[in-house]
């Protein structure tokens, strides 16, 4: 259970990120839901509210740290502490050009994946690890990873990277911020969310695209963001209270997979 604690999930808009803070209030937490699209956001609040949870929305781009300090500012007024951290906000965007591959990839979207993958979570956790010490109620952070990160994939010449530094980020972090912390990563596979939609969408064969990322699965399937959330649910909680420096792979077998095709 979660139970009064305070957790944030940035990017809480939709997918994986709105599962979670809607799977983190069931479980009875107070959750601020941060992200770029006030829209999305507020709608993510109004579910949770209407199935009996606490939630705030805050507007947050990861990229401006100004904006950061004003999200731990209000969670702090809202709230009044903050316990959990789940830095969920990321971007495929590398996809979603016509000049993915390394030495086409325009440098500005290279940059943006990078800053909003890689350098948000980093400022995210800078500036919530002082109210994190001041809680009591287990607090720890959450780190969203890739398989991309641990194996790589084209076309993927900045999500990679910036999911192979996630990982590296959560275990240098759980290093510096113990005992008092906790911090872990998780590897999503496939997952049906809003940003996997566009992808399939974009592809010249829907279809043909979306049976091939389910066949790489040992469960020859998408995951739902539900049950990726509770994996994240699992390490926010007291449950995991000797886990830190981890990072938990949900892919369906995807990895072990590939490496029995090598």
């Amino acid at each position: 259970m979660l139970t009064d604690k305070v957790c944030i999930v940035t990017g809480a808009g939709r997918g994986i990120g709105r599962a979670t803070a809607q799977e983190m209030a069931r479980r009875g937490a107070k959750v601020v839901a941060a992200g770029v699209s006030d829209e999305n956001g507020e709608e993510t609040v109004r579910l949770i509210e209407a199935d009996g949870g606490e939630a705030a929305y805050v507007h947050c781009d990861v990229r401006e740290e100004a904006q950061i300090e004003a999200l731990m500012e209000a969670t702090l007024e809202r709230f009044g502490g903050i316990d959990v951290l789940h830095n969920n906000a990321g971007t495929h965007e590398t996809y979603f050009t016509d000049h993915a591959l390394l030495e086409e990839l325009p440098t500005d979207i290279w940059t943006r994946v990078i800053e909003v993958n890689l350098r948000g979570p980093w400022l995210t956790t800078k500036h919530a690890i002082p109210h994190l010490r001041r809680s009591k109620r287990g607090p720890n952070i959450i780190n969203c990873g890739s398989t991309g990160g641990l194996l790589g994939f084209s076309p993927g010449s900045a999500y990679c990277p910036s999911k192979a530094g996630v990982i590296h980020l959560t275990r240098l972090t759980a290093i510096e911020v113990a005992p008092e912390i906790r911090c872990n990563s998780y590897c999503p596979g496939s997952t049906d969310t809003p940003m996997v939609e566009r992808y399939l969408e974009a592809a010249e064969d829907r279809e043909a695209t979306e049976r091939g990322m389910a066949a790489t699965h040992l469960i020859p399937r998408m995951a739902e963001p539900v049950e990726i959330a509770n994996l994240v649910c699992f390490l926010a909680s007291d449950e995991a209270s000797f886990i830190t420096g981890a990072n938990y792979i949900a892919d369906a077998g995807a990895l072990a997979w590939r490496g029995s095709h090598v």
